[in-house]
């Protein structure tokens, strides 16, 4: 495939930096290129996903949305590796506590995703393959994280295939009680993508909301609010 490609219209890999950072809602993507990076150029606008580069303390990197769910983020996880140059994707996103000590505005780095997806159907057979993140990566993030002060769990999350979605009874409690420390939409994706071309990958989340306290942010503060998570995530880039 030769670039631009059906969703992303950077014409050169150089528009893009070797690093990305995702976040689902591409207006949160506006929202770090326009408080946190110098020198801003945006890259892509097709299909009103946004995507910018700029430079964060001298370091060349690029923020561009996702979108929702497993199937529209790998659109852009497969183009960005595959076509772009793009080395590392940090995803940025926001999730729902499924432990009770985990707090609204509390951090998670995620060290595995499970999901109830079937995009690794008949890749492996019988074995259900767990995809993890960078290590590197990932020890990076937790100890910028401590040397910032962040209340931060790591841990595996549930990347679930529907927003609304009731889980059979007992699951949910299984999940929970076999350490699962939170429920996203992305990760599962974007860790097999990952490994599936040799690439970094990592995801970060701000607990948006909680499933066993049963509160909630607002629309407003998931789109701009969460900048102990960018902040994070840029010093990592």
């Amino acid at each position: 495939m030769n670039i631009p490609t059906p969703h992303i219209s950077a014409t050169s890999p150089d528009e893009i930096a070797s690093t990305v950072l995702m976040p689902g809602d591409p207006l949160r993507a506006k929202f770090i290129a326009e408080n946190f990076l110098d020198n801003v150029k945006q890259f892509n606008k097709t299909r009103g996903m946004l995507g910018f580069t700029g430079y964060y303390k001298g370091k060349k990197v690029s923020v561009m949305g996702s979108g929702m769910g497993i199937p529209s983020s790998m659109i852009y996880y497969n183009e960005l590796f595959a076509f772009y140059d793009v080395d590392t994707i940090i995803r940025i996103g926001t999730a729902g506590s499924m432990q009770e000590d985990i707090k609204l505005h509390d951090i998670v780095i995620a060290t595995s995703a499970c999901s109830e997806s079937s995009i690794n159907d008949n890749l492996f057979a019988n074995i259900n393959f767990s995809p993890t993140p960078d290590f590197d990566l990932l020890l990076k993030a937790y100890n910028k994280s401590n040397e910032l002060s962040y209340t931060t769990h790591c841990g595996q999350v549930h990347s679930s295939d529907q927003f609304y979605n009731k889980l059979p009874d007992g699951v949910f409690d299984n999940l929970r009680k076999y350490g699962v420390l939170c429920v996203e939409m992305e990760t599962y994706g974007l860790y097999m993508t990952a490994r599936k071309y040799g690439k970094k990958a990592l995801g970060i989340f701000t607990i948006s909301d909680s499933l066993v306290e049963e509160v909630a942010d607002s629309a407003e503060n998931r789109e701009i609010s969460y900048t102990n998570m960018m902040n994070l995530a840029l010093e990592i880039a």
